[in-house]
């Protein structure tokens, strides 16, 4: 099975390669493609809404199978009218870049003491106009963990995960940074997602 996965951050792109592979999915991003990209509003209030946005504006584009996937970012122990959610990289209605994420949430995280944080995620792939396949469940969340407001020591940023640099595993102590990639990989592309695609793969074989 080949996909297009709807998205142009190549991070997000090889983690998911290297967990799909082995379920014989290929995967190509939106950079490979020699064709203009649609501007997708991403306006819904759930990472469900915007992960169907963008799937369909894709599919209605390039005429090929596509997933996109959406996340939000929660906090245990904030005001409600300052969770993230889907907004992440926009707050007062400004986009903000890696430096400026890193900058605003390590403020958040001196303001209110290290944030417990989960990210929920969602995920809509559409193969044809009549097979179109979409969830969000718990066990698509990310396992608790949390923001400080003090950077890695080695102030690294991987790009397309700035908060990588303030984000803390519960179970370890460890930055993110300083965790195994396969941990890593593991946290960045949860079980929800794999029996997701495996359960797809299941369907068409039957079909």
């Amino acid at each position: 099975m080949k996909l297009l996965y709807g998205t142009k951050n190549n991070a997000k792109i090889s983690v998911m390669e290297k967990r799909l592979n082995k379920l014989g999915i290929e995967l190509t991003g939106l950079n490979n493609l020699n064709s203009v990209i649609p501007d997708v509003p991403e306006d819904g209030s759930t990472p469900l809404e915007n992960a169907r946005q963008k799937a369909e504006a894709y599919y209605k584009a390039f005429k090929m199978p596509v997933f996109s996937c959406d996340s939000g970012l929660y906090f245990d122990n904030v005001p409600e009218n300052i969770q993230p959610g889907v907004h992440v990289r926009t707050v007062n209605g400004r986009r903000l870049t890696d430096e400026g994420m890193v900058a605003y949430y390590s403020r958040l995280a001196h303001q209110y003491g290290n944030l417990t944080a989960r990210y929920k995620n969602a995920i809509c792939l559409i193969l044809d106009n009549n097979h179109i396949y979409e969830a969000m469940e718990p066990s698509m969340e990310s396992r608790q963990f949390i923001i400080t407001d003090k950077q890695h020591k080695n102030k690294i940023m991987k790009k397309g995960f700035p908060l990588d640099s303030l984000s803390i595993d519960i179970k370890s102590g460890k930055y993110y940074y300083d965790l195994p990639e396969e941990e890593l990989e593991q946290m960045d592309v949860e079980d929800g997602f794999l029996k997701f695609f495996e359960e797809i793969i299941k369907r068409q074989a039957l079909r």
